[in-house]
Protein backbone atom coordinates (compact mmCIF):
# COMPACT_ATOMS: atom_id res chain seq x y z
CA UNK A 1 0.00 0.00 0.00
CA UNK A 2 1.19 3.73 -0.89
CA UNK A 3 1.31 5.92 2.04
CA UNK A 4 0.49 9.58 1.22
CA UNK A 5 3.22 11.29 0.75
CA UNK A 6 5.18 8.33 0.33
CA UNK A 7 6.37 8.84 -3.35
CA UNK A 8 3.39 7.35 -4.71
CA UNK A 9 1.29 7.63 -7.84
CA UNK A 10 -1.59 9.84 -8.26
CA UNK A 11 -4.86 8.23 -9.34
CA UNK A 12 -6.51 10.71 -10.86
CA UNK A 13 -3.64 11.33 -13.05
CA UNK A 14 -2.98 7.73 -14.15
CA UNK A 15 -6.84 7.55 -14.74
CA UNK A 16 -6.76 10.80 -17.18
CA UNK A 17 -3.71 9.23 -18.73
CA UNK A 18 -5.61 6.34 -19.39
CA UNK A 19 -8.66 8.20 -20.70
CA UNK A 20 -6.22 10.49 -22.65
CA UNK A 21 -4.79 6.99 -24.41
CA UNK A 22 -8.35 5.21 -24.67
CA UNK A 23 -9.46 8.63 -27.12
CA UNK A 24 -6.50 8.39 -29.08
CA UNK A 25 -6.77 5.02 -29.86
CA UNK A 26 -10.38 5.58 -30.82
CA UNK A 27 -9.10 8.49 -32.78
CA UNK A 28 -6.94 6.06 -34.70
CA UNK A 29 -9.25 3.61 -35.30
CA UNK A 30 -11.48 5.77 -36.72
CA UNK A 31 -9.07 7.17 -39.23
CA UNK A 32 -7.73 3.49 -39.98
CA UNK A 33 -11.21 2.58 -40.87
CA UNK A 34 -11.66 5.50 -42.98
CA UNK A 35 -8.11 5.22 -44.75
CA UNK A 36 -7.98 2.71 -47.54
CA UNK A 37 -4.76 0.59 -49.25
CA UNK A 38 -4.88 -1.31 -52.07
CA UNK A 39 -2.75 -4.51 -53.32
CA UNK A 40 -2.67 -5.83 -56.47
CA UNK A 41 -1.47 -9.46 -58.22
CA UNK A 42 -1.07 -10.61 -61.71
CA UNK A 43 0.71 -7.16 -62.79
CA UNK A 44 -1.81 -5.08 -61.88
CA UNK A 45 -4.73 -7.31 -63.62
CA UNK A 46 -6.72 -8.10 -59.98
CA UNK A 47 -6.72 -5.10 -57.94
CA UNK A 48 -7.71 -5.23 -54.41
CA UNK A 49 -8.92 -2.09 -51.84
CA UNK A 50 -8.98 -2.68 -48.02
CA UNK A 51 -9.79 -0.48 -45.44
CA UNK A 52 -7.20 -0.02 -42.81
CA UNK A 53 -8.99 -1.87 -40.39
CA UNK A 54 -8.71 -4.66 -42.96
CA UNK A 55 -12.56 -4.78 -44.38
CA UNK A 56 -12.28 -5.50 -48.07
CA UNK A 57 -14.04 -2.82 -50.13
CA UNK A 58 -13.65 -3.65 -53.58
CA UNK A 59 -12.18 -5.96 -56.22
CA UNK A 60 -11.41 -5.26 -59.61
CA UNK A 61 -10.73 -7.88 -62.25
CA UNK A 62 -9.43 -6.92 -65.80
CA UNK A 63 -11.40 -8.97 -68.35
CA UNK A 64 -8.57 -10.31 -69.95
CA UNK A 65 -7.68 -12.74 -66.95
CA UNK A 66 -11.05 -13.85 -66.63
CA UNK A 67 -10.68 -17.36 -68.52
CA UNK A 68 -13.52 -19.98 -68.08
CA UNK A 69 -11.06 -22.86 -68.57
CA UNK A 70 -8.86 -21.99 -66.05
CA UNK A 71 -10.78 -20.24 -62.91
CA UNK A 72 -8.09 -21.52 -60.62
CA UNK A 73 -5.83 -18.32 -61.61
CA UNK A 74 -8.39 -16.11 -61.33
CA UNK A 75 -8.78 -17.28 -57.77
CA UNK A 76 -5.04 -17.30 -57.09
CA UNK A 77 -4.91 -13.74 -58.32
CA UNK A 78 -7.62 -12.61 -56.13
CA UNK A 79 -6.32 -13.97 -52.88
CA UNK A 80 -3.00 -12.60 -54.05
CA UNK A 81 -4.21 -9.25 -54.22
CA UNK A 82 -6.05 -9.33 -50.89
CA UNK A 83 -3.11 -10.61 -49.16
CA UNK A 84 -1.46 -7.78 -50.67
CA UNK A 85 -3.81 -4.94 -49.46
CA UNK A 86 -4.16 -7.14 -46.17
CA UNK A 87 -0.49 -6.79 -45.77
CA UNK A 88 -0.65 -3.00 -46.61
CA UNK A 89 -3.30 -1.87 -43.90
CA UNK A 90 -1.53 -4.28 -41.48
CA UNK A 91 1.51 -1.79 -41.75
CA UNK A 92 -0.77 0.71 -42.06
CA UNK A 93 -2.33 -0.18 -38.72
CA UNK A 94 0.88 -1.17 -37.13
CA UNK A 95 2.68 2.47 -37.92
CA UNK A 96 -1.16 4.42 -36.55
CA UNK A 97 -1.15 2.08 -33.54
CA UNK A 98 1.83 1.41 -32.63
CA UNK A 99 2.91 4.50 -30.79
CA UNK A 100 0.08 4.23 -28.50
CA UNK A 101 0.66 0.49 -27.77
CA UNK A 102 4.17 1.46 -26.96
CA UNK A 103 2.33 4.18 -24.25
CA UNK A 104 0.22 2.12 -23.12
CA UNK A 105 2.82 -0.06 -20.70
CA UNK A 106 5.03 2.73 -20.19
CA UNK A 107 4.03 4.28 -17.13
CA UNK A 108 1.21 2.40 -15.53
CA UNK A 109 1.58 0.91 -12.14
CA UNK A 110 0.38 -2.81 -12.06
CA UNK A 111 -2.80 -2.14 -10.82
CA UNK A 112 -3.19 -6.01 -9.63
CA UNK A 113 -0.51 -5.23 -6.71
CA UNK A 114 -2.68 -2.05 -5.98
CA UNK A 115 -5.60 -4.37 -5.22
CA UNK A 116 -6.93 -3.61 -8.54
CA UNK A 117 -8.04 -7.02 -10.00
CA UNK A 118 -5.84 -9.63 -10.47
Amino acid sequence: MVQPGGGGFDLSQIMQQAQQMQQKLVEAQEELASTEVTGTAGGGLVTATVSGDSQLKSLVIDPKVVDPDDVETLADLVVAAVRDASASAQKLTEQKLGPLAGGLGGGMPDLGSLGFGG
